[in-house]
């Protein structure tokens, strides 16, 4: 095994010296890999983590696919389980790759506990990040990070539609790396292996247009707009064609009352407007105030700095009963959650840091038809009920501002009653 390390190290240093004199390139010459990550994942300690340019693997060197599809609809066999990255799979349709054992991973614990209602998924498709925007034309839009293993590749970007949050039609691959990117295309190195996958995309209807905003890791952030005005599409690159803020992820837009729109991103340090016809920035990044004690040491929170915020990552940023709520991720007690801070003034100073629905990171708060709040899931630590497929639950606004969850939740939101 680590001669092959060694190996391949010789390989891609001399792709990089290769590459390095050309710069980025687009259309990359096939190049062979020492193999794929095995069910469980890749992660030396010494792998190459460098986010570097490196040529395309062959066609065929991953064995699964680069993209969700439609899904179905959610039955009690499918309302536990589901994926997690680096090949885990529960559930009743065989995989066509390697599994990786599974154990407790969907024990359900923080349910048990009371710390959330018992949610179950609303579609029974494998999406994490999952993101949900109501629509100008009255349907619901969804979309997040799709395909069998995020942590290698996926193809782009997937969409579907529901008039009614409870039955979901697929709009398909919307966004295409190969036909519709541009510097997505280029293929990178990431824990060992070649990578290219698209982070996060969240998809906004802003001033009667429909926008995704979308990352790779190690490699910048981008923003897409609809040629078309509809939420399909086509969509094409605006604000800047080149990434936005290298290394950048989890990126998120905000529309304030007054039709101004913003951009921040991971734990929401600062944030940048944008012109009102996205044709580049109209200021330059201003920081976010936070008025809260530093962040507790954790040892599942990537880098070392402690400082001043919500969160480590997963910035999302909406405005209710006239506050302004800033929420990112954190682990709390094993349990991937929003944290959220309010303050009534856009750049902050921001306070009152405190735990969404628990166990509820990593995607968005949206307002439905009839005026009620909710926040999405998609089972990202092992105190949920199932893993990376998409979820809501209704929330209310206490007296101080905090996000609670509500006490009225409709039935299809809820695991199936035992018989």
């Amino acid at each position: 095994m680590k001669s092959d390390v060694l190996m391949f190290a010789r390989t891609a240093l001399l792709s990089a010296a290769l590459l390095s004199a050309v710069g980025p390139v687009v259309a990359q010459e096939k190049s062979v890999y020492p193999s794929y990550p095995k069910p469980g994942g890749l992660r030396l300690a010494d792998a190459d983590n460098s986010h570097r340019i490196v040529p395309a693997p062959a066609k065929d060197y991953w064995p699964y696919s680069g993209i969700s599809g439609p899904g179905a609809p959610v039955t009690d066999e499918t309302a536990r389980g589901g994926w997690i990255s680096g090949l885990k799979y529960k559930g009743p349709v065989p995989r066509s790759y390697p599994t990786a054992p599974w154990t407790d991973d969907d024990s359900g614990s923080a349910a048990t506990k009371g710390l959330m209602p018992a949610l179950r998924p609303i579609w029974d498709v494998h999406i994490r990040d999952t993101i949900i925007c109501l629509g100008g034309d009255g349907n619901y839009y969804m979309t997040g990070t799709t395909g069998d293993n995020w942590s290698a590749f996926n193809d782009g970007i997937e969409l579907y539609a529901s008039a009614d949050l409870k039955t979901w039609r697929y709009l398909g691959l919307i966004w295409s790396t190969e036909r519709d990117g541009t510097w997505e295309k280029n293929w990178t190195m990431r824990n060992g292996v070649p990578f290219r996958t698209i982070w996060a995309p969240e998809i906004h209807f802003i001033g009667g247009n429909y926008y995704i905003c979308h990352c790779v890791s190690g490699v910048g952030m981008g923003v897409l707009k609809s040629t078309s005005g509809k939420a399909e599409g086509p969509y094409i690159h605006v604000i800047q064609e080149e990434p936005i803020d290298k290394g950048g992820i989890d990126s998120t837009l905000f529309e304030d009352d007054d039709g101004r729109v913003y951009l921040t991103y991971g734990p929401a340090a600062k944030i940048r407007e944008i012109k009102r016809d996205f044709s580049g920035f109209a200021d330059d990044w201003l920081p976010i105030e936070y008025d809260m004690p530093p962040l507790p040491p954790n040892p599942a929170r990537p880098g070392s700095a402690v400082k001043s915020g919500v969160g480590f990552e997963g910035a999302t940023l909406f405005k209710a009963n006239g506050r302004y709520y800033l929420g990112c991720c954190d682990f709390i007690e094993g349990r991937y959650s929003f944290m959220f801070g309010t303050s009534d003034k856009l750049l902050g100073p921001y306070r009152g840091r405190h735990e969404g629905p628990s166990g509820g990171g990593g995607g968005n708060v949206f307002r439905d038809k009839t005026g009620q709040w909710w926040q999405t899931y998609f089972g990202n630590d092992k105190q949920m009920p199932f893993r990376e497929k998409p979820a809501i639950v209704k929330i209310d606004f206490a007296v101080d501002g905090k996000i609670t969850v509500a006490k009225d939740q409709p039935q299809f939101v809820l695991q199936p009653q035992a018989k």
